[in-house]
């Protein structure tokens, strides 16, 4: 293996916000600082343990919601449309929080609360629609804590009695159901909160009042910040993030994934002198869309963050699934979702044998490559790939643009910045090298829907035309030179290089900018009218730059130096 080289990478970047003096830590101050409230709701986004709701709540009659849920038959009798039987997919619900309620028992449940004449405290997913209260308190939870509960065995989904089963089905409803209907009821809450509730580690609670939470989403909203990055180990995983990260190693095989900008599932840090409070970075996607997306980028995809940083690590590892993504007709019409998954593979490193798979050969035969697949999930030989996909050397900094429709995976001895557009989920694995997940059981083959979304003339001269270094000169000046490196024409998102020794100045385009610093130690990012404070970002790190800041510079500290900028394009 070739020596990597290593980086200060920083896994618990925040924002500074304000003092230690605002966050009241631990169960027993938080009681004490609710206690002057008669009417309490504590608000909880699906996946906070209502015993670490209980022991903050303090004294006073407590109302469970859960109590007025439907039953777990009912409700998956009214959302079975939505969620379907497919393994992986569902259907992109329109149901509200206000669904899972049985009605009855929810205006028993108001009726109840109204007629107490003493101290009451109202938790659950839902608090807030059975009463006003005198204090409305939000308990959050980032979707990565959530999964972590869900793999552990320990919880299932909202209203739903399914704890322990298979974490892909637990996330599947959470994706296309729960969190879908949370965060609708969230977004109308967020500017009334009094306080918000840290739960991510339920043995220390922090809360922080509303205000300085919305005080802190607005200086996010102006200047460069990074989310939590989480890493998740994958079958095929290898081993440069480990070492290059500086990780420990993997509890189950090694990682494959790293999360580095993944806002709806990621979390942020607001820093208050020592203390970290750690809310969904989503918050700040439905808070402060307009300055955090740009004005353009929300009229064309709503309130999403658009873009999806994240790593794909095979060296020393194995090849990734065979794999396509849908067409936008598929997408929509099938699973509700506006966009589609577009995307690149930037190579951040490669091992001298690294290859990608990427395209289709110029002599592929439909019919034979359709029946080969068939017959290696029926029992058959394994699936020749290297017969029909093109295979191509991988080498660092090289720039393979994935519009959707092209069939195409990493080899493995590559560590990729996969940059795409963020549907999630949606892709069709149509071989896995006939490999098991880290389950022990077979991860879900999708021959049928992948056959749906192949763009068959998608083929090795055209992939080596259109697909592969693809590179623009833009301008250059004292000390650096620009250029552009993607995205293909059908995709929603452009990409720019910009390679510096001296200051390189930038401009966010009217969209939200992701970075990532993939040549060089440390680089600062500046305002040249000093309106936010510099920002110091290390190599391999992706960094955000909202819409809002305009025009940014980026400074190299010590030799050359390369960022990739992805933004949405006009």
């Amino acid at each position: 293996m070739i020596p990597l080289q290593t980086s200060t990478y920083d896994k618990a970047p925040y924002v500074p916000v304000g003092s230690a003096e605002e966050v009241v830590v631990g169960a027993r101050a938080i009681a004490a600082a609710l206690s002057g409230a008669r009417v309490v709701v504590v608000e909880a986004y699906p996946g906070v343990r209502t015993e670490d709701l209980l022991q903050v709540v303090g004294e006073g009659r407590v109302v469970d919601v859960a109590t007025a849920y439907r039953s777990p038959a009912a409700l998956d009798e009214l959302v079975a449309a939505d969620l379907t039987d497919d393994p992986l997919f569902g259907r992109l619900t329109s149901f509200s929080i206000l669904d899972f309620f049985d009605p009855a028992a929810l205006a028993a449940l108001q009726a109840s609360v109204a007629g107490c004449t003493g101290r009451v405290v109202v938790v659950g997913t839902g608090a807030s629609l059975v009463c006003d209260g005198d204090l409305l308190v939000y308990a959050d939870l980032a979707r990565w804590e959530i999964q972590q509960r869900q793999r552990s065995g320990e919880l299932g989904n909202l209203a739903a009695d399914n704890a322990g089963e298979r974490p892909s089905l637990l996330y599947k409803r959470g994706f296309f159901l729960d969190w879908r209907a949370a965060d609708r009821l969230k977004a109308s809450l967020l500017p009334a909160v009094d306080h918000f509730l840290d739960t991510a580690t339920g043995s220390r609670p922090l809360l922080v009042g509303g205000d300085a939470v919305r005080r802190g989403l607005v200086a996010a909203a102006a200047r460069p910040f990074r989310v939590v990055p989480y890493f998740d180990p994958a079958p095929w995983g290898g081993r440069w993030m480990e070492s290059v990260c500086d990780l420990p190693p993997a509890a189950s095989g090694s990682y494959g994934w790293c999360f580095d900008c993944v806002p709806e599932e990621n979390s942020l840090l607001l820093g208050f002198g020592d203390e970290r409070v750690e809310l969904p970075a989503l918050d700040l996607v439905l808070s402060q869309p307009i300055s955090l997306l740009g004005s353009r980028v929300v009229e064309r995809f709503g309130v999403e963050f658009p873009i999806r940083f994240d790593f794909l690590d095979t060296v020393g590892g194995g090849n990734l699934s065979l794999q396509v993504h849908p067409l936008p007709s598929h997408i929509r019409d099938e699973f509700g979702w506006g966009y589609t998954q577009d995307e690149s593979y930037y190579l951040l490193d490669a091992m001298p044998d690294a290859t990608v798979y990427l395209g289709l050969r110029d002599d592929v035969d439909p019919a034979r490559f359709l029946a080969d697949l068939e017959a290696a999930q029926t029992g058959g030989p394994p699936f020749p790939a290297e017969d029909h996909v093109h295979v191509r050397p991988a080498r660092k900094h090289d720039h393979f643009l994935i519009p959707a429709g092209t069939v195409h995976c990493s080899g493995a001895g590559s560590m990729v910045l996969e940059i795409s557009a963020t549907p999630f989920i949606f892709t069709f694995k149509l071989w896995d090298w006939g490999r098991l997940g880290l389950d022990g059981l077979p991860r879900p083959i999708n021959v049928e829907r992948g056959r749906r979304s192949i763009v068959w003339d998608r083929r090795a001269s055209v992939v080596e035309r259109e697909l592969v270094n693809v590179v623009t000169p833009l301008g250059s000046g004292d000390g650096w030179r620009s250029e552009r490196t993607g995205l293909h024409p059908a995709e929603p998102l452009e990409t720019h290089r910009h390679w510096f020794t001296g200051t390189v100045p930038l401009s966010t385009h009217g969209s939200v900018n992701v970075l990532n610093l993939v040549e060089g130690a440390e680089a600062v990012v500046e305002s040249p009218t000093g309106a936010f404070a510099p920002y110091v970002v290390h190599y391999a790190e992706t960094f955000v730059v909202p819409a809002a800041v305009g025009s940014y510079t980026v400074r190299a500290v010590d030799g050359e130096c390369a960022v990739v900028q992805a933004f949405v394009r006009p």
